[in-house]
């Protein structure tokens, strides 16, 4: 009877562990989350994500603006800044920890060889490039985004703010990371990209409004800036990540780019923007998008060369110099 019972209770145990890994593998499936928005905070929702498994992050989290007061325009008007809530910490310590724990879930889920840019200003990039570099990222660029259309400074008290800092780093220094060097040299009329990126912020028709005619998102990013970063970055089918998907810029052109992506929202009112704005982009398969620049020309011996009839036994041969 006692021997019983002990197999009995081992044999609930045994079940009890298999479950429990089943459930895990079953929470853990990336498919199901390619091409959606998870709902809720991405400090819950980015455990769900498994272990290496995203070719490339881009995250725009809070700034932590710190603006005091109402900021006027020349005219008098109030200008409408970042004043959400999500945008609202107490104190360095707790935007650091906040800061650390998305990352740390970033390095995590990035696949061995993928990449993530995260955009800041002076409020916080530099908190956010330090963090960064203590949990183990290796830092390839930082990128300034220069806005020629950038918001004055109302007041005259200091310079203008017109640019933003983007970091992009791989997972770690052996990281052989994506960088689509022919087609950005292309796109660039034939000369090496730089890491100044001269991009308007959004205006007109590209800016979302809500149904009150009022901008949908208070940092709604440019489509170009997304464009620039998953081209440059990504291949097609790869799987873009965005912690904070907002209206959903990111996941917009990557499916204009035949990427896949996965965004991580809290706030219902840009979700349902995002989802109607994807609903209606049309993934563009060309020669650009799809990396046909990046393809290397097969190499080809000699003995084919001359079984082809491209070249003749004895022929004489030149280098570009001359030289035979």
């Amino acid at each position: 009877m006692w021997e019983n019972d002990i197999e009995h209770r081992c044999g609930v145990l045994f079940y009890l562990w298999t479950l429990t890994i089943y459930k895990r593998s079953m929470s853990k499936d990336l498919t199901k989350y390619l091409n959606t928005i998870i709902v809720g905070d991405c400090l819950t929702n980015l455990p769900l994500i498994p272990d290496n498994s995203v070719d490339l992050i881009f995250a725009d989290p809070p700034y932590w603006m710190q603006t005091e007061g109402e900021l006027l325009r020349t005219n008098g008007a109030k200008f409408s800044g970042v004043e959400d809530d999500w945008d609202k910490f107490n104190t360095y310590k707790e935007y650091d920890e906040f800061s650390k724990k998305w990352l740390k879930e970033c390095k995590r889920i990035l696949k061995p060889n993928g990449s993530i840019w995260v955009v800041g200003a002076f409020q916080n990039i530099y908190r956010i490039g330090y963090i960064m570099q203590n949990l183990g990222f290796w830092v390839l660029n930082d990128v300034i985004w220069s806005k020629p259309n950038a918001v004055p400074n109302f007041g005259g008290t200091r310079f203008q703010n017109s640019h933003e800092t983007l970091l992009w780093c791989c997972k770690s220094q052996k990281s052989k990371y994506t960088f689509n060097y022919k087609t950005m040299k292309h796109l660039n009329g034939g000369k090496q990209d730089k890491s100044v990126w001269n991009i308007g912020i959004c205006i007109g028709g590209e800016r979302l409004k809500d149904a009150d005619g009022k901008k949908a998102h208070s940092t709604q990013k440019p489509e170009k800036l997304l464009y620039k970063i998953i081209l440059s970055t990504s291949k097609p089918g790869d799987v873009v990540l965005d912690p904070f998907f907002g209206s959903g810029t990111t996941g917009a052109v990557a499916k204009l780019l035949g990427r896949n992506y996965i965004g991580l929202e809290m706030e219902s009112k840009y979700i349902d923007i995002a989802k109607k704005r994807i609903k209606k982009v049309i993934t563009d398969s060309n020669d650009v998008n799809n990396l046909t620049l990046e393809v290397k020309p097969p190499r080809v011996s000699m003995k084919q060369l001359i079984e082809d009839g491209s070249l003749a036994v004895g022929e004489k041969l030149y280098s570009q110099q001359g030289d035979f």
